[in-house]
Parts: C-alpha cells; structure tokens; sequence
C-alpha cells in the first residue's frame, strides 16, 4: 500500500514550566510535544482518536525514537509541531516530526518516532488492522 503522508500541524506556546535552566525549552519536552500533537491530530485530523483505539482494544507502545535539536526555543515562542505517517509494518508504525518556530519558520527539531500495535487485554503485539491502517493513509 502505498501511503499519501499528509501532514498535519498543531502549535504550542511554551510555557514558564517548560523552560530550563539555559532559558530555551527543555529537551524532554520536545516528545511530549510531539505527543500532544498526535493526540490532537489523531483526533482532529485522522479521526480516529486515543480513545477510539482504546475501546477498540488496542494500545501504542514507543519501541524507537530518534531526535536531532536544530534551534532552541524560548518563553513566549510557539512551536509548530509537524508530524505524518510515514511507514507501517505490520506491528509497527513510523511516525516523523518537524517541529519549527512558528514566528522565524525555521527548524527547531525534527525526528522520528517507531510505535507498536499491542493489545490491551494480552499485553503483547499486536497486527495493525488494515481499516486502522486506511484511515491514517489519508
């Protein structure tokens, strides 16, 4: 199957409890950023939301991460998280990231994720189903 990789964009304003010590966004908080926008997209854009996959008895596990920091970011900024499908395997699914300044447009950070399928009652693995993989192929 061939994927159409759209991509969608949610912005964050950075918080006071987000910034470090070196007064730019800490770097833990680039996941959890990339993780509130697929929460949010998922949602809003795939229409398939967390909970939908919950009482569909499935679950995401992050198996995989790659993160490469560009430029920081600061109090007040706002980050446009950009995130797209972009590889199934069976269990598993690549999600990619850009996540830029959404005042100057240039790259803060970008990166991948690799989630697998599990099954929530089981605990192990589990196969994506296709109408699962249908709908984040948009």
């Amino acid at each position: 199957m061939v994927l159409n990789k759209s991509k969608f964009s949610t912005d964050i304003t950075l918080r006071p409890d987000d910034i470090d010590l070196n007064q730019h966004l800490h770097s833990s908080k680039y996941m959890d950023y990339v993780l509130y926008a697929r929460y949010d997209q998922m949602e809003r854009c795939y229409g398939f939301s967390m909970e939908d996959f919950i009482k569909a008895g499935f679950g995401w596990v992050m198996t995989d991460s790659f993160m490469q920091f560009k430029r920081p970011l600061h109090l007040n900024d706002i980050a446009e998280v950009t995130t797209w499908v972009e590889n199934f395997h069976k269990n598993l699914v690549e999600v990619q990231f850009t996540i830029n300044n959404k005042k100057s447009g240039k790259l803060s950070c970008n990166g991948w994720f690799k989630y697998s399928m599990i099954d929530l009652k089981s605990k192990r693995s589990a196969l994506i189903p296709e109408e699962i993989v249908k709908k984040y192929t948009i």
